[in-house]
Protein backbone atom coordinates (compact mmCIF):
# COMPACT_ATOMS: atom_id res chain seq x y z
CA UNK A 1 0.00 0.00 0.00
CA UNK A 2 2.60 2.54 0.85
CA UNK A 3 4.30 1.88 -2.35
CA UNK A 4 1.36 2.89 -4.29
CA UNK A 5 0.46 5.95 -1.99
CA UNK A 6 4.03 7.02 -2.71
CA UNK A 7 4.14 6.53 -6.25
CA UNK A 8 0.86 8.57 -6.54
CA UNK A 9 2.30 11.02 -4.49
CA UNK A 10 5.32 11.60 -6.72
CA UNK A 11 2.93 11.97 -9.81
CA UNK A 12 3.39 8.45 -11.61
CA UNK A 13 0.85 6.11 -13.01
CA UNK A 14 -0.06 3.68 -10.58
CA UNK A 15 -1.08 0.26 -11.66
CA UNK A 16 -3.90 -1.13 -9.80
CA UNK A 17 -6.38 -3.70 -10.09
CA UNK A 18 -9.87 -1.59 -10.70
CA UNK A 19 -11.45 1.51 -10.10
CA UNK A 20 -12.14 0.97 -6.71
CA UNK A 21 -8.82 0.66 -5.72
CA UNK A 22 -7.14 3.76 -8.24
CA UNK A 23 -10.04 5.92 -6.19
CA UNK A 24 -8.62 4.75 -2.93
CA UNK A 25 -5.24 5.29 -3.88
CA UNK A 26 -5.95 8.83 -4.81
CA UNK A 27 -7.96 9.63 -1.57
CA UNK A 28 -5.24 8.08 0.62
CA UNK A 29 -2.71 10.22 -1.30
CA UNK A 30 -4.74 13.59 -0.65
CA UNK A 31 -4.80 12.77 2.74
CA UNK A 32 -1.51 12.02 3.17
CA UNK A 33 -0.23 14.83 1.36
CA UNK A 34 -2.35 17.32 3.68
CA UNK A 35 -0.36 15.77 6.72
CA UNK A 36 2.91 16.13 4.81
CA UNK A 37 1.91 19.44 4.69
CA UNK A 38 4.13 21.99 6.80
CA UNK A 39 6.67 19.44 7.32
CA UNK A 40 10.11 20.59 6.13
CA UNK A 41 11.66 17.42 5.53
CA UNK A 42 8.56 15.96 4.05
CA UNK A 43 7.66 18.08 1.84
CA UNK A 44 11.39 18.16 0.45
CA UNK A 45 10.52 14.05 0.14
CA UNK A 46 7.79 15.04 -1.93
CA UNK A 47 10.08 17.56 -3.77
CA UNK A 48 12.22 14.84 -4.26
CA UNK A 49 10.36 11.95 -5.25
CA UNK A 50 10.66 11.73 -8.81
CA UNK A 51 14.88 10.80 -8.38
CA UNK A 52 14.19 8.86 -4.87
CA UNK A 53 11.09 7.40 -4.47
CA UNK A 54 12.30 5.21 -1.24
CA UNK A 55 12.58 8.18 0.50
CA UNK A 56 8.89 9.53 0.15
CA UNK A 57 7.98 5.83 1.32
CA UNK A 58 9.73 6.50 4.30
CA UNK A 59 8.15 9.59 4.94
CA UNK A 60 4.66 7.86 4.45
CA UNK A 61 5.58 4.61 6.67
CA UNK A 62 6.91 7.69 9.22
CA UNK A 63 3.16 9.38 9.26
CA UNK A 64 1.65 6.23 9.79
CA UNK A 65 4.33 5.47 13.07
CA UNK A 66 3.47 8.62 14.23
CA UNK A 67 -0.75 8.36 14.19
CA UNK A 68 -1.76 4.81 14.06
CA UNK A 69 -5.24 6.08 13.72
CA UNK A 70 -4.29 7.85 10.31
CA UNK A 71 -2.85 4.47 9.11
CA UNK A 72 -6.03 2.74 10.56
CA UNK A 73 -8.22 4.67 8.35
CA UNK A 74 -5.79 4.31 5.19
CA UNK A 75 -5.77 0.32 5.62
CA UNK A 76 -9.75 0.82 6.17
CA UNK A 77 -10.12 2.54 2.85
CA UNK A 78 -7.73 0.13 0.97
CA UNK A 79 -9.35 -2.85 2.19
CA UNK A 80 -12.68 -1.72 1.43
CA UNK A 81 -11.70 -0.78 -2.50
CA UNK A 82 -9.71 -4.14 -2.40
CA UNK A 83 -12.60 -5.97 -1.41
CA UNK A 84 -14.70 -3.71 -4.58
CA UNK A 85 -12.25 -4.84 -6.99
CA UNK A 86 -13.72 -6.72 -9.98
CA UNK A 87 -12.41 -8.43 -13.20
CA UNK A 88 -13.71 -7.44 -16.48
CA UNK A 89 -13.80 -9.64 -19.58
CA UNK A 90 -11.35 -12.16 -19.04
CA UNK A 91 -9.64 -10.43 -15.76
CA UNK A 92 -9.09 -12.00 -12.55
CA UNK A 93 -8.96 -10.65 -9.40
CA UNK A 94 -7.26 -12.26 -6.27
CA UNK A 95 -7.59 -10.84 -3.03
CA UNK A 96 -5.72 -11.73 0.62
CA UNK A 97 -5.84 -9.99 3.92
CA UNK A 98 -4.32 -10.94 7.11
CA UNK A 99 -1.35 -12.98 7.71
CA UNK A 100 -0.09 -16.62 6.30
CA UNK A 101 3.11 -18.53 6.28
CA UNK A 102 2.38 -19.10 2.72
CA UNK A 103 -0.54 -17.95 0.36
CA UNK A 104 -1.53 -19.42 -3.23
CA UNK A 105 -3.35 -17.66 -5.69
CA UNK A 106 -3.65 -19.18 -9.03
CA UNK A 107 -5.79 -19.20 -12.21
CA UNK A 108 -5.78 -21.30 -15.32
CA UNK A 109 -3.41 -23.67 -13.93
CA UNK A 110 -2.49 -26.31 -16.80
CA UNK A 111 -0.51 -29.85 -15.80
CA UNK A 112 0.60 -30.84 -12.68
CA UNK A 113 0.43 -28.99 -9.61
CA UNK A 114 2.51 -30.48 -6.93
CA UNK A 115 2.32 -28.39 -3.05
CA UNK A 116 4.15 -30.94 -1.54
Amino acid sequence: MTVAIATALAGKAVEVASEPVRAAVAEISRRVRERLHGRPSDEEALARADDDPEILQGAVLRLFDEDPGFRADAENLWNQAQTMASASDDGVVNIFNGQAQRVIQARDIKGDLNLG
